[in-house]
Formats: C-alpha cells, sequence, structure tokens
C-alpha cells in the first residue's frame, strides 16, 4: 500500500516544509507516502470560487488512479482519534488498496471530488491553514504507523 497526498497549493513556509520533511524522515520505508502538490487556480480572470474548484479538481483527478482509496479532508468530516487512524491504516494495508488523501485549495474541494470520496475526514473542528493541514495529516499517519509498530512515540 502506498499513501498519497495531493494537495492544491505550492511554496510551503520554511516552518511547514521543515516539518513536513521531518515527519517524512521518520516514516522511511514504514510507509510510503508520496506528496503530489497542483497549483491553485488563479484567483482573478471573474470566475467563481465554484468554478476554480472545478478547473481545480480536474487536476487533482488527473492524479488519481482507478481503484485507489479516497479521503478527502474537510472541516465536516468524521472526527477520528489517532488510534482510529492507527485502525485505518492496519485494514488498508490488509486489503492492499493505495489510499489518497486530498486536501483542497483556498475555496475548499469541488463537490465532484468530495462525492467520490470513501470517507470524509476531520483533522480538527477549527479551519487549519492549508500548510499547517499537510503537516498535521503527515505528523498523524507517523503516529497512527508508531502504534500500528509499538513505538513508544504514541502513549496514551
Amino acid at each position: 500500500m502506498r499513501v498519497r497526498v495531493i494537495a492544491i497549493g505550492q511554496r510551503l513556509p520554511g516552518w511547514a516544509q521543515a516539518g513536513l520533511n521531518e515527519y517524512l524522515k521518520r516514516l522511511g520505508r514504514g510507509l510510503p507516502l508520496d506528496i503530489v502538490e497542483l497549483p491553485a487556480e488563479p484567483r482573478r480572470g471573474g470566475r467563481t470560487p465554484v468554478q476554480m474548484m472545478q478547473a481545480e479538481a480536474q487536476r487533482i483527478e488527473a492524479q488519481l488512479s482507478p481503484g485507489i482509496r479516497r479521503i478527502v479532508l474537510d472541516e465536516h468530516g468524521s472526527a477520528w482519534t489517532t488510534a482510529r487512524l492507527a485502525q485505518g491504516l492496519q485494514s488498508w494495508r490488509a486489503d492492499g488498496r493505495d489510499v489518497a488523501f486530498i486536501i483542497g485549495g483556498p475555496d475548499g474541494l469541488a463537490q465532484s471530488v468530495k462525492a467520490r470520496a470513501e470517507f470524509t475526514l476531520q483533522l480538527s473542528a477549527l479551519t487549519l491553514p492549508h500548510a499547517l493541514a499537510r503537516v498535521v495529516l503527515v505528523e498523524q499517519l507517523y503516529r497512527a504507523r508508531s502504534i500500528l509498530d509499538n513505538h513508544p512515540y504514541h502513549r496514551e
């Protein structure tokens, strides 16, 4: 199983890139993870947010292989604990399908992307900046993997 994080937006601030790099390094080969950064649609030209999200949705869809498990990150999604995420990882490893976590742009995700998701996951009830959401997601994936590996990183 491979994990992909597909995110709208490029050029993370230095602090976010440093945090992301740290957790990617810690994950190592224990959980193969790719991050795909896609450009946000330019906020000009008189287009509506819906039109911009649709253009971003086309770029997202181009990155998703058939059969991949789609998990959308959205503040209105289900609030999982880290232990529940670890159970999800264990189950997903067992079925062998790749997993994509999808993070939208400044306006969110097009309804078409949300409709095709198997899960909608909330990282926080708070609205997070997209750079921070990436760091939190990858840290939580590392933490979930550490639970499965009986590593002492996670403490209850």
